[in-house]
């Protein structure tokens, strides 16, 4: 079995009746539910409770969660300066020493996935109900597999370019909206023993956990995202390899 954690912020659906309508029982428990099948199992985390309240100090996340999860999922938007660092470094280090990670829609300024890859995670943005196409640039891709050529989404928040990130090791999808912007919409990294992959689409008031092109490219993402070796890679001061002593020190 595949261990999944899927984690939300769970704060616009409660505050928003218009959002609610949409995800009554959250994002998280809408993504949970189409991926829960007989090779992957899935448990939910939130930052805040159904009180609109931090949930627990650690938002749940803590190292005994993330050593039995073999991919985490995040979702974030509004709330990320309220995980505290020393959580972030946790994910960090689950990836490193190779857990998946999916980060969605607003969680590029996440602070795992920044720590991670490095920069600002910048980007242009404006909600304007422009309608999306998303292309697919590699149809042999594990994590594509299935998808047309492209697929189009009817309304999305629209992300523009300048996207500041490293090149990605492999650009999957392009997304093109009605009003003219390109954005870098599946991007696949490799950190440590661990890999990342960042898929743009779900902004909170659309619709979009629910289509069935982007449920099975999170569903592709997770099974090629489990972890097939999980360690930290050490830094041994090590001995000559010929030296009858031993390797390491």
């Amino acid at each position: 079995m595949i261990r999944v954690l899927v984690w939300n912020e769970f704060n616009h659906e409660q505050k928003k009746e218009a959002i609610r309508k949409i995800y009554p029982n959250g994002i998280h428990n809408v993504i949970a539910d189409f991926l829960r099948c007989d090779d992957i199992e899935v448990r939910t985390a939130t930052l805040f409770d159904k009180n609109l309240e931090i949930s627990d100090p650690t938002c749940g996340i803590t190292k005994e969660i993330l050593d039995q999860t073999d991919v985490l999922i995040w979702w974030g938007h509004m709330g990320h300066q309220y995980v505290p660092d020393e959580v972030a470094y946790l994910v960090r280090d689950a990836v490193l020493s190779g857990m998946g990670l999916i980060c969605l829609h607003s969680a590029h300024h996440s602070k795992p996935f920044r720590y991670l890859l490095g920069t600002s995670c910048n980007l242009t943005w404006r909600e304007s109900g422009d309608s999306e196409r998303l292309w697919v640039i590699e149809p042999s891709h594990p994590i594509t597999r299935g998808i047309d050529r492209s697929f189009k989404l009817d309304a999305e928040e629209t992300y523009g370019e300048p996207f500041v990130i490293p090149t990605p090791d492999r650009l999957l999808l392009i997304g093109n909206y009605s009003s003219g912007e390109v954005f870098r919409s599946g991007c696949l990294y490799c950190r440590g023993n661990g890999k990342i992959f960042y898929f743009q689409p779900g902004h909170e008031t659309f619709p979009t956990y629910y289509v069935p092109e982007v449920q099975t490219i999170i569903r592709n993402a997770v099974r090629f995202l489990a972890p097939t070796y999980r360690e930290m890679t050490p830094c041994p001061n090590v001995r000559k390899v010929d030296d009858p002593k031993g390797y390491v020190i």
